[in-house]
């Protein structure tokens, strides 16, 4: 075989090898991409994605969509070659495995955690677009969790209304373990309560909740230190005067809470908040009405403009990473808070581009 013939072979067998092996060679690296992006003012799945009854709504136009960011599942391993391409690519992005799935969390728990912080934040969407409004929201002191194996297993429950501890009157969070640690360890402490059951049949009823019990629980050690403790995580609940209800299915993290508020603001107001415009967002929202970073920035860009976007409500402290690669076509809103991004929807439906705040890198 000519000495030629022989090199090209060689090569060939060696590039052959090297595919084989990008291919069989798991890396440790996910892979985030565009997820889907939902209009609150729409529908999803054939249902409203905000559905409010009890109170006065208003015709609405234009988007204002929440997006999400796809990631590859927890047990699948990219291989080098499907890593090269994705760092190479404008359309994903190519993270560590453990920046996605950190080791010391199972998926289940993972799974549960963004479940937890999606719920949260639309308890919080709703808070925050009512308080915008000036519409009054009640709140109340609950427990939010219970410990397994606790003095309050099986006697407390996530949901019950705290009213009192050893007869004081509950007005926060705090107050409950402030009372709670007045004890030593093994001494008994009283609570009364308004269970959750009947605290949510009240609510959904617009009554006032039938009577309180009162349980009395011998408390215990904290496992960290010295203090008396009964097994529970007290938190905060709120009331609303008419029902929201969000219809999201498949969606976890709290990322949608600023587009979850400004659909339901935009529901409740005769102005059109959008003018018609097509206008998308992202950013965490509290209880106040202050908005706050997330993550996969880049993605969300992407996906907001194939679907037709041209203004993206972005968080300030996301602005920077998100205007390193604008998509073209894309005016990068930046807001601070609710107040910031009604503000700007009036810019934007007027055409005051001039006055716009946006995003630089």
């Amino acid at each position: 075989m000519p000495r030629r013939t022989a090199t090209l072979l060689a090569s060939l067998l060696m590039l052959i090898a090297l595919i084989c092996a990008g291919v069989l060679i798991p890396v440790p690296y996910s892979e985030m991409s565009p997820g889907p992006t939902v209009n609150t003012l729409g529908e999803h799945d054939g249902e409203p994605v905000l559905q409010i009854s009890g109170h006065k709504t208003y015709p609405t136009t234009g988007n204002l969509n929440m997006t999400t960011v796809r990631v590859t599942g927890s047990q699948y391993r990219m291989n080098l070659v499907e890593a090269l391409v994705g760092w190479l690519g404008h359309d994903s992005l190519v993270v560590p495995h453990s920046t996605l799935y950190p080791d010391d969390k199972t998926p289940d728990q993972l799974n549960q955690e963004t479940a937890e912080e999606f719920s949260q934040s639309q308890e919080s969407a709703k808070v925050a677009a009512l308080k915008q409004l000036k519409i009054p929201v009640g709140t109340r002191v609950v427990v939010s969790s219970v410990v397994k194996g606790s003095p309050a297993e099986g006697r407390l429950h996530a949901g019950d209304v705290i009213k009192a501890v050893d007869g004081t009157e509950i007005k926060q969070p705090g107050d409950v373990a402030k009372l709670v640690t007045k004890h030593k360890p093994g001494e008994q402490v009283s609570f009364e309560v308004v269970p959750a059951k009947e605290a949510a049949a009240a609510e959904k009823e617009k009554r006032e909740p039938k009577g309180t019990e009162s349980v009395t629980l011998t408390t215990t050690k904290a496992t960290d230190d010295k203090r008396a403790v009964v097994g529970i995580q007290a938190g905060t609940d709120h009331t609303f005067p008419f029902s929201i209800n969000i219809k999201l299915a498949d969606v976890g993290g709290p990322s949608a809470g600023l587009m979850f508020a400004l659909g339901i603001v935009d529901k409740l107001t005769p102005d059109d908040l959008t003018g018609g415009k097509f206008v998308a967002g992202t950013g965490t929202i509290d209880d106040n009405g202050k908005v706050g970073p997330i993550g996969g920035i880049e993605m969300k860009t992407v996906g907001a403009r194939s679907k037709g976007a041209r203004f993206f409500l972005t968080p300030k402290d996301n602005c920077a990473a998100a205007a390193k690669d604008k998509p073209s076509g894309l005016t990068l809103v930046k807001v601070d808070s609710i107040g910031d991004a009604m503000t700007a929807l009036q810019k934007i439906r007027t055409g005051d581009m001039a006055g716009l705040a946006q995003c630089s890198r």
